[in-house]
């Protein structure tokens, strides 16, 4: 037991390099702070417990080296030490054990944030590799088997590992595995093996867990290589329970959403080099790629199984590329912050949504989307009753259907023909024409409300009360009004599709019936409103529709780079497009006060008579 303590605080005393640049000295102390800390939180409240001088003087030692560590960081790490010399104070004395073992886990996290750590591989590590690595490189010490049942073994000092001992593996993940082999044990037989590439190290430190674990029988269950990477056998079997441990183990897996999520982390990693160069366009230029290449193609899906973290990112990128954009020191913290919000996403890619979760999101997504929407076609159709101009609603419906059918074309295509770039363009292209059309039919209602023998032609059922161009401009607002919502409900289906593709045709089934009952609902009672009413609640509609349109248009062509950021101190209302943002904020208000004015200059100078004033029968 006490060869196999030993050999666990040093595999912890030996993390030190596994981002890219695992070679520079500062990442080396950044992993080898982690992994004191990392042991001082596990083993000090039994070091205390056991009230043993030799434990208690061996814990002083390594938070003095902790301390020592810490200073070498430099400027990163000064923050840092005010800290560190609290846990010192309390370890000196052997006491507060439970305090000191919770300050150093918290200090852990706020080093991988600090200094941007990756503690995983960058794709599914072979493990055919990893056992013959294993064979030619390990054997000799551990056996090939991994018991260390070997005549050699017996002369060191600790004995090798036994790789199917429980004390041993419980405390052991693949990543201290990749460091011990990378930089070795000191003070024991234990080597680096630096002549190993990256993928050989990573392959074999894998292949260590399987060496005690039986054949896979089935599938197992989705986990992303993040959380394989730094999870022990005990924390893997308490998440998914010890019938899937082996083929957690054995059958690594290679999810889409983790390949993005690191297509991402590296174009980051690129851009915080580049800005410490001094290239802030360079920067700029990688932090957009690593948005619309590696995060922009998983959006809904992140999304729907988590709204909050994905909020998130997308005010961290947008943060990092403004501090870029502005030659600002401070993209290296942005960026900082970037990276450990990819890595929580990645520790939850692998994590699919059940069916009736699915479901139920499917339905809530259709709501959404389709309600702004819907609001708008009903009450164009209900004026159209209104106005005894039957003939015109057929022009609506094939604008609705119309862009219905655009949206089940992309969803079918859009993930092989639209990169991010395309789909984000496509939405902000969108919603700006969205907004000239429903101007143009707030205007267009203003005009025949302002025509009192407008009323007397409704009545006697003229035709002809809509111009040719009304006709156009009838199937545009239905087209416009329907698309966006269209597009982006197609984009979400896609990311929900991949976790339960029948919990989604569920859900659109549902949200079906739900928008027709809203359709008829409104339908009916826009037809029995008095026409005032009617044309002020439909001209406000679409005003207010049109401003919130403008700004998450705004936004997204924002997000592509095609619109430069100017952060004000705002709040976020996304669903109504509200946005922190001069350049999204003082447009939306324009377009909110134009009609405030045009009231108010209406009413000093008496006006025509409106046809929402005029008295009506029915």
């Amino acid at each position: 037991m006490k060869n196999a303590g030993l050999l666990i605080l040093s595999l912890l005393l030996a993390i030190p390099v596994a981002a890219a640049d695992e070679g520079a000295s500062e990442g080396r102390t950044w992993h080898r702070l982690v992994g004191i800390l990392q042991y001082l939180q596990a083993d000090y409240p039994l070091a205390v417990e056991s009230q043993s001088e030799f434990e208690l003087a061996e814990q002083r030692s390594f938070i003095v080296e902790a301390a020592e560590a810490t200073r070498e960081l430099g400027p990163p790490g000064a923050a840092f030490l005010p800290r560190i010399a609290s846990i010192q104070e309390r370890v000196e004395k052997g006491e507060d054990a439970e305090g000191v073992s919770r300050d150093c886990g918290e200090m852990v996290e706020d080093l991988v944030l600090a200094g941007g750590l990756v503690r995983s591989p960058r794709a599914p590590p072979d493990l055919a590799l990893g056992e013959r690595v294993f064979r030619e490189t390990c054997a000799t010490c551990h056996g090939a088997d991994g018991r260390a049942e070997v005549e050699l073994a017996a002369t060191m000092e600790p004995r090798p590992a036994n790789f199917h001992n429980t004390d041993i593996m419980s405390g052991l993940t693949p990543y201290k595995a990749f460091n011990t082999t990378s930089f070795g044990i000191p003070g024991t037989p234990m080597p680096g093996f630096p002549k190993l590439t990256e993928e050989e190290r990573w392959a074999v430190a894998f292949f260590l867990f399987t060496l005690r674990q039986p054949a896979c029988e089935g599938q197992p269950p989705r986990a992303s290589l993040e959380k394989l990477a730094n999870a022990t056998d005990p924390q893997l079997v308490e998440d998914y329970g010890a019938e899937h441990l082996a083929c957690l183990r054995r059958e690594l897996p290679d999810v889409d959403e983790e390949r993005g999520l690191l297509v991402a982390r590296g174009h980051v990693e690129q851009a915080l080099k580049l800005g410490a160069a001094g290239d802030s366009m360079g920067a700029r230029n990688a932090l957009l790629d690593a948005y619309l290449n590696g995060l922009e193609p998983l959006e809904a899906t992140l999304s729907a199984r988590n709204p909050e973290l994905v909020q998130k990112l997308e005010r961290a990128f947008l943060s990092a590329r403004l501090a870029a954009e502005q030659k600002s020191p401070k993209l290296q913290d942005e960026g900082r912050v970037l990276l450990s919000l990819l890595d929580e996403a990645r520790r939850g890619s692998g994590d699919a949504a059940s069916f009736l979760s699915v479901m139920w999101l499917t339905l809530l997504i259709l709501l959404r989307e389709g309600f702004e929407a819907t609001i708008i076609v009903t009450a164009v159709l209900a004026m159209l009753r209104k106005m005894e101009a039957p003939a015109y609603v057929r022009v609506v419906h094939a604008g609705w259907v119309s862009a219905l059918m655009a949206g089940a074309l992309i969803f079918v295509f859009g993930r092989h023909l639209m990169d991010g770039t395309n789909r984000e363009m496509m939405e902000g292209v969108a919603a700006l024409v969205a907004v000239g059309m429903l101007l143009y039919a707030a205007l267009w209602l203003n005009a025949r409300a302002n025509v009192s023998r407008f009323m007397g032609e409704l009545r006697q059922k003229m035709q002809g009360a809509l111009s040719r161009g009304s006709v156009v401009g009838l199937f545009a607002i239905a087209f416009t009004a329907v698309l966006r919502e269209s597009v982006e409900t197609a984009i979400f289906l896609q990311g929900l599709a991949l976790d339960s593709f029948s919990g989604m045709l569920w859900g659109c089934a549902l949200g079906v019936v739900a928008l027709a009952v809203m359709v008829l609902f409104i339908s009916r009672v826009g037809y029995k409103l008095p026409m005032k009413t009617l044309f002020k609640a439909s001209t406000v509609l679409l005003v207010v529709t049109a401003i919130m349109l403008l700004g998450k248009g705004l936004h997204a062509l924002q997000e592509v780079g095609l619109v430069p950021l100017k952060p004000i101190p705002f709040v976020t209302i996304e669903m109504l497009g509200i946005f922190p943002d001069a350049l999204t904020l003082v447009p939306q208000a324009v377009l909110t006060a134009i009609p405030l004015l045009m009231m108010v200059f209406k009413r000093r100078g008496g006006g025509t008579p409106r046809l929402a004033d005029a008295p009506t029968r029915g």
